[in-house]
């Protein structure tokens, strides 16, 4: 993986400088092609070329005595990054579970594990991109969400996310565009604070519809060998209109099968929602189902899970696949 603390202190500053001007010049362009669905074109160019940039090359240079890079210079995936010792606990039998990276996090953290439900943050310098399919079910309709993302490890703990979205409703037969811009800050390295908390805080620009905003905090670690757990409380608030306020509480729990394979689990979202006309009188939402991620080679993750509706304000069926690409 590459590592600022291989680059000068200038170098440094002028790196991170750099991703700041790419990311609010993506933003931007967020705001101004959702009034123009071609103009979504010019975000996706925006998101390639941070990911694929000179950027990431001259900060990919490693340090003269970093013994983890292979002799042709190039970058480790997260796969490829040689476990480190934890003094004082008892290393795993499973390779997913060894504690690898700067933050000494296990190894399956490096990769989303739960569609609906965030961990951590990935290892610095960890560079994916994420396709994503939602679709919501209920009384013969239906509503679909598309994003295509691309996520970035930097130091200090910190992830950067940034998002193309499309809405798509098969009663209107419309697509709407959106952009999203996310966050992460881990408050401390793997382990040394139960839960291993995480702030979460994402801008969501959208066509046709009020800006949103949503922090969450993180959750999430392992209960015995092959057992993995998350979960994540959530508020997600329209910034205009309706002022709808949307509150979360998710959890997911995994068991592996199959050591960096194969895992399955069980994964829930409990919803709150209310509007500036009847605050504090909630719809209340309860979806529950079973997930499954399947790793067919490193680079690659799937993750689906198809959650059922058990209040009468619930969808009848939710249905969340994700597949991301490391780099």
């Amino acid at each position: 993986m590459f590592t600022c603390r291989a680059m000068n202190p200038l170098a440094r500053s002028a790196a991170l400088a750099s991703i700041c001007a790419v990311v609010l010049s993506a933003v931007a362009t967020a705001k101004t092609c959702l009034a123009d669905a071609n103009g979504a074109d010019a975000l996706r160019q925006d998101l390639i070329a941070l990911a694929t940039s000179d950027l990431f090359s001259n900060m990919n240079e490693p340090a003269a005595d970093q013994a983890t890079q292979p002799e042709s210079g190039r970058r480790l995936r997260s796969w490829e990054l040689p476990p480190v010792t934890v003094v004082g606990e008892s290393p795993s039998s499973l390779r997913e579970e060894e504690r690898i990276g700067p933050y000494g996090q296990p190894r399956w953290t490096a990769a989303r594990r739960f569609p609906t439900t965030r961990v951590y943050v990935i290892p610095e310098g960890k560079v994916e991109v994420e396709g994503w399919a939602r679709g919501t079910f209920k009384d013969g309709e239906a509503e679909w969400r598309f994003l295509q993302e691309v996520e970035i490890g930097l130091p200090g703990r910190f992830q950067l996310d940034l998002y193309l979205r499309q809405d798509y409703d098969t009663e209107s037969n419309e697509t709407l565009w959106g952009g999203q811009f996310e966050v992460r800050w881990a408050l401390a390295d793997w382990g040394k604070i139960w839960g291993n908390p995480t702030l979460y805080f994402e801008y969501i620009t959208l066509d046709q519809r009020p800006d949103k905003i949503e922090p969450k905090l993180l959750l999430g670690g392992e209960l015995a060998e092959g057992w993995h757990w998350a979960a994540n409380l959530v508020a997600e608030w329209e910034l205009s209109g309706e002022r709808e306020h949307e509150y979360q509480v998710t959890t997911a729990l995994s068991h592996t099968l199959i050591d960096s394979k194969l895992s399955i689990g069980v994964e829930d979202i409990f919803t709150f929602t209310d509007t500036k006309e009847d605050r504090g009188d909630f719809t209340t939402s309860f979806v529950i189902g079973p997930s499954v991620q399947w790793k067919p080679t490193p680079p690659l993750t799937i993750n689906i899970a198809p959650l059922f509706g058990v209040t009468d304000d619930s969808p009848d069926v939710q249905l969340w696949m994700n597949v991301g690409w490391e780099f």
